[in-house]
């Protein structure tokens, strides 16, 4: 008869490790958010659009790896800068959703937001999205936003939700683990000719 070999058992040891790479990855976010801030200085109220692929951050390919763990950990950061700032959370779910995004009704409401139906999951919408619409007081799906900054982790493309006119902001960190990261805010468009002012004098 085959001996069946016994699935082990994650030790406490690897579970020490985990939190600790949590929590120094919370901290890495929490930091470059901040530095963010401090250039963009986005005021009380306004928008603010996550993209994030979890998968990219431990090194796979987009939409092949996500985790809750991972999503855990960068929620917390963001929960926490949303407090320090009073900006308005974001989550974009992945393309099987047409990237919509979750939001406190709240938000929603504030901003006149149109909602749709759908649950967003690790398998469409994304882990991130999924875990955010799992934890937020009272989550709505929305289909579309014109957000005043935001930050792309893993390359998930978080233009279509930015207001006009885009501008980056440079931060020490090119990386979240092993996820490229991108970061903007936005301004108000320059209009007129030849003539026009844009500053009181």
């Amino acid at each position: 008869m085959e001996s069946v070999p016994l699935e082990r058992k994650p030790s406490a040891r690897s579970d020490r490790t985990k939190q600790k790479e949590g929590l120094v990855m919370n901290q890495e976010l929490l930091s470059i958010l901040m530095e963010y801030q401090e250039q963009a200085s986005l005021k009380e109220g306004q928008l603010f659009v996550i993209g994030c692929s979890t998968s990219e951050v431990i090194g796979r390919k987009i939409g092949t790896s996500g985790t809750d763990e991972v999503a855990e950990s960068l929620y917390k950061a963001f929960e926490r800068f949303s407090a320090d700032t009073g900006l308005h959370l974001a989550f974009q779910g992945c393309e099987h959703i047409n990237r919509a995004l979750i939001v406190e009704r709240e938000t929603a409401e504030r901003y006149g937001l149109e909602e749709v139906t759908v649950v967003p999951v690790r398998k469409a919408g994304g882990a991130m999205a999924s875990y955010a619409y799992r934890h937020m007081k009272d989550p709505v799906a929305v289909e579309r936003i014109q957000a005043h900054g935001g930050i792309d982790i893993g390359d998930t493309l978080i233009g279509m939700h930015l207001k006009p006119v885009a501008v980056p902001v440079r931060v020490a960190a090119k990386s979240l683990g092993e996820a490229h990261i991108t970061l903007a805010r936005t301004r108000p468009k320059l209009v007129g000719g030849a003539r026009a002012v844009y500053e009181l004098e």
